[in-house]
């Protein structure tokens, strides 16, 4: 766990496919039910990229949104990060194109791949460099068009996943500045690397006839184990980024929306109230790295929380990998 300099969250944005996709959607697919989804997932809908529509897409909408929603111009960003593990195409990056489309001629860019945690990934690194001197404005962006990566007739994994973006600019502040980043976190236990993967495509299993035939293109989720994993993970790591601070000052907790049974094991054993917590699974199923700061944004657009209070954000996921971050909105 690090304490950063006076870095601050100055605005966020997100964007979401129009595309609406429905529990019942999967019922031609495979044996299921929107009530058996809602039961064990909390998730109602999701959305899907439209035809030619890449995560890039997703990620310019929702850089644009926060930019507007800061102040601030492209040509003035030093940096960008993309968090993702569903990019445009393997080579090259999806940071250096959203540079490029939103005129940000100055900034670095490049990705990170850490999977659910990858917004909470790229904002500590955005922040590990505008801390170290190396810039004064970076823009981060978690995003996934995961529905491309889906197989039909897996009814534990295809079910879960949407499509989404979501972005924030940090600037370099000072103490007590709104939205000062407090601290942050990031974990890793390469032990559960196959709880959630998808093999084929890279150079263990290149992308062969052989290997598109055996559907090694799709994600596979080993639910049990991420469940287990996940609750633990999200209570440790909450707990761990509120140490110190009286509980009383929390406004809000904004976690991964992996899954709403997850989410309320973990907050009840850590005894927050539910009001405190930013669900909205329910509308846009799990976004991967868009799903935090999707939420995010929402919850600031929607006034879920205020200034000076403290706000959690947390997700886990693929790796395995987690991360924490506490502001002080």
């Amino acid at each position: 766990m690090s304490e950063k300099g006076h870095i601050c969250i100055v605005g966020t944005g997100h964007y979401v496919p129009e595309r609406v996709v429905p529990n019942t959607f999967f019922e031609e697919h495979v044996e299921t039910s929107d009530e058996w989804i809602r039961q064990r997932t909390g998730i109602r809908e999701r959305r899907f990229a439209a035809e030619g529509e890449a995560t890039s897409d997703l990620c310019i909408a929702a850089g644009r949104r926060a930019l507007e929603a800061a102040g601030v111009a492209p040509e003035d960003l030093d940096l960008i990060i993309v968090g993702t593990v569903s990019p445009d195409q393997f080579l090259p990056a999806v940071a250096p194109q959203v540079q490029h489309s939103l005129g940000a001629c100055d900034a670095m860019a490049f990705d990170v791949v850490a999977a659910c945690t990858g917004f909470l990934t790229a904002m500590t690194c955005a922040s590990t460099f505008l801390t170290a001197g190396k810039g004064q404005t970076a823009l981060v962006i978690g995003a996934e068009t995961l529905s491309r990566f889906l197989d039909l007739k897996d009814r534990t994994s295809c079910i879960l996943f949407g499509d989404g973006a979501g972005a924030a600019v940090l600037k370099v502040g000072k103490a007590g500045d709104p939205g000062e980043i407090l601290r942050t976190s990031l974990g890793s236990d390469g032990a559960g690397y196959d709880f959630i993967q998808m093999t084929g495509g890279g150079s263990r299993l290149p992308a062969t006839h052989t290997t598109v035939e055996q559907r090694e293109h799709y994600i596979r989720v080993k639910g049990r184990d991420v469940y287990r994993f996940a609750v633990t993970i999200m209570e440790r790591t909450v707990a761990e980024m509120l140490e110190g601070y009286d509980r009383e000052e929390l406004g809000l907790v904004v976690p991964h929306q992996v899954n709403q049974r997850i989410i309320d094991a973990a907050i009840e054993k850590l005894e927050i109230q539910p009001e405190k917590v930013m669900v909205n699974i329910e509308k846009y199923g799990n976004t991967s790295a868009g799903s935090v700061p999707i939420a995010l944004d929402e919850a600031v657009r929607g006034g879920r929380i205020q200034r000076g209070q403290l706000l959690v954000m947390v997700a886990f996921g693929a790796g395995l990998n987690w991360g924490g971050a506490l502001v002080r909105w």
